[in-house]
């Protein structure tokens, strides 16, 4: 839904979605379309404040929403065709929404939303890195694996190499004479890169973090200078520092691909970040589990009396399927039948959220309704809609361009306060 919200207020950018709602309209849009109030600025506001209002209901009424035994876990995981209706019929209640409340809103809210959102992600990839790194040395110490040293030191040796790289082509195509602004990001990028590695394997941050190292500091690099590398490549070429567009052109078929993989990858982001649940500190089974056994140690009955005979005819199916007298799906099936509440998901699968959802649903389409900020704030930030084609290309502003060279400063910044942390507030870390 984000996919197609995203590539519809795409299309609005331009007089080739005025033609067609006229048409769809029998020519209503024709006389209310009057000062091009229903494409550019406006319309991208209203097609993407539909799908966050919807979003931002469905995060009200999934509010503590902790295991899916709650009646209104259905909203999150089924009813996709009532909710596909809503979602149109607000995108044409937007329409007769005056255009002062768009101009508001996409100034100020919608600006707030975007930033937030692009600040969460970078929590969500340092969060990550440090996740990637503390798995791998887990395994190599359970199982003193040389294949898992391999995974480690050669990720982390790949992604250095990727970095630098990327820094050297931007050097060669994207920092001649006359481009301060794509030579100082790069440098700065570089530099900082260099800082953070050092900082990662400073004694001091190992005394207190051992797990601090390399690894996280390869995956933020990479991460940043290619943010930084997609700024410089999606820049205006009006000092003649973007060869990529002298090369291109305006082709629609480019402008067209662009834009398509642009909001593939946004919708793609915004489903990973919505579902990291420990990032974002969701009730898991795990957490539900803990709480269990902690309330367990009162000497309290917490258990049903048929569990017993559920577990009894468990092991009678296990030594079953040992015996090969059943299939082993029948532990499949048992499962299902044999459930806390004794029913499936209701959707003919397996209900694994029981005792915990996986992640926050309320939380999720929080963040879907900052995505849709993110999206029209991308495409209507510093365009000039009277210059655009039938197709507009999508960040291809100097505002985008420094978004992202912004993006992996602030990344750099969170990821060393996540190193330097545990020195200066050691009694908040666990090490």
């Amino acid at each position: 839904m984000l996919l197609l919200n995203s590539i519809l207020s795409w299309l609005m950018l331009t007089p080739w979605a005025l033609k067609k709602l006229e048409h769809l309209t029998l020519d209503y849009m024709a006389i209310t379309c009057e000062g091009k109030q229903c494409y550019g600025f406006v319309a991208v506001q209203r097609v993407n404040f539909a799908l966050g209002l919807f979003h931002f209901f469905l995060a009200l009424l999934l509010l503590g929403v902790k295991t899916s035994r709650d009646g209104r876990a259905a909203l999150q995981n089924g009813y996709w065709g009532p909710k596909i209706i809503v979602w149109l019929a607000f995108i044409v209640m937007t329409f007769f929404i005056p255009e002062a409340f768009f101009q508001v809103w996409g100034k100020y809210f919608a600006l707030i939303g975007a930033m937030m959102f692009v600040l969460l992600g970078l929590i969500l990839l340092v969060d990550l890195a440090h996740t990637w790194a503390e798995y791998c040395l887990q395994k190599i110490e359970d199982y003193d694996s040389r294949a898992w040293r391999g995974v480690l030191i050669g990720s982390t040796l790949g992604m250095f190499t990727m970095s630098f790289a990327m820094t050297i082509v931007m050097y060669i195509f994207f920092a001649n004479s006359g481009c301060a602004m794509n030579q100082s990001a790069i440098t700065i990028n570089l530099l900082v890169l260099l800082i953070i590695a050092v900082i990662s394997v400073h004694p001091t941050v190992q005394e207190y973090n051992p797990q601090a190292g390399l690894a996280q500091s390869a995956i933020v690099s990479v991460y940043c200078t290619y943010l930084t590398m997609s700024a410089v490549s999606m820049e205006p070429d009006e000092y003649h520092c973007n060869p990529l567009i002298r090369a291109k052109g305006t082709r629609t078929a480019s402008i067209v691909l662009g834009a398509v993989l642009t909001m593939l990858t946004i919708a793609y982001t915004t489903t990973r970040a919505a579902t990291q649940g420990i990032a974002l500190g969701s009730h898991t089974s795990h957490a539900y589990s803990k709480v269990s056994s902690d309330d367990s140690e009162h000497g309290l009955v917490d258990q049903q009396p048929s569990s017993s005979r559920r577990e009894m005819r468990a092991e009678a199916l296990r030594a079953a399927v040992e015996a090969g007298s059943l299939p082993a799906n029948a532990l499949d099936d048992d499962d299902d039948d044999d459930s806390v509440d004794g029913v499936s998901d209701g959707w003919g699968g397996k209900d694994d959220e029981k005792l915990g959802t996986q992640y926050n649903y309320s939380l999720f389409h929080v963040i879907f309704m900052l995505a849709t900020c993110w999206v029209a704030t991308l495409l209507t930030q510093n365009i000039d809609f009277e210059k655009q084609g039938d197709f507009a290309a999508v960040g291809r502003t100097y505002w985008a361009s420094w978004v992202k060279i912004v993006s992996a400063w602030v990344c750099y910044g969170i990821f060393g306060w996540s190193l330097v942390a545990p020195v200066v507030l050691p009694e908040r870390f666990g090490y």
